[in-house]
């Protein structure tokens, strides 16, 4: 599974920085769900591949920057190590975190983030 764990990470980072969303609802099954923390616009849980990709657009909306610094893979799962950055007039966004996906039948099943800045996240995503 590590192979597939580490190219679907791959896969996901790609078109998430090229606003690729078809090619990211063909990495998710169709009951796939993501939580966030925090109390913003962002936050909670979206539930669906396509409630996913709605999550995902939304977030790149803001204009971020997805580094990507590391692709962790265990046995089964694999997460996504980034260092986000973007700036808004009156807001500024620098933290980093670890976008952790649950894999099922080689795509992804769950996807929950952790973050290192939650109240900067809320200030941000307004």
């Amino acid at each position: 599974m590590t192979t597939t764990a580490h190219d679907l990470g791959r896969r996901f980072h790609a078109a998430l920085t090229s606003a690729d969303w078809s090619a990211i609802r063909s990495l998710l099954h169709d009951d796939a769900t993501w939580t966030l923390p925090g109390d913003n616009t962002i936050s909670g849980t979206a539930v669906g591949a396509d409630a996913v990709v709605e999550r995902a657009q939304k977030i790149a909306s803001y204009g971020l920057s997805f580094e990507l610094l590391h692709i962790l893979v265990s046995r089964e799962n694999m997460a996504l190590s980034l260092h986000n950055t973007a700036q808004r007039p009156g807001a500024i966004l620098d933290e980093y975190l670890s976008t952790v996906c649950r894999l099922r039948d080689g795509k992804i099943a769950e996807i929950e983030t952790y973050l290192s800045d939650v109240p900067g996240m809320n200030a941000f995503f307004v």
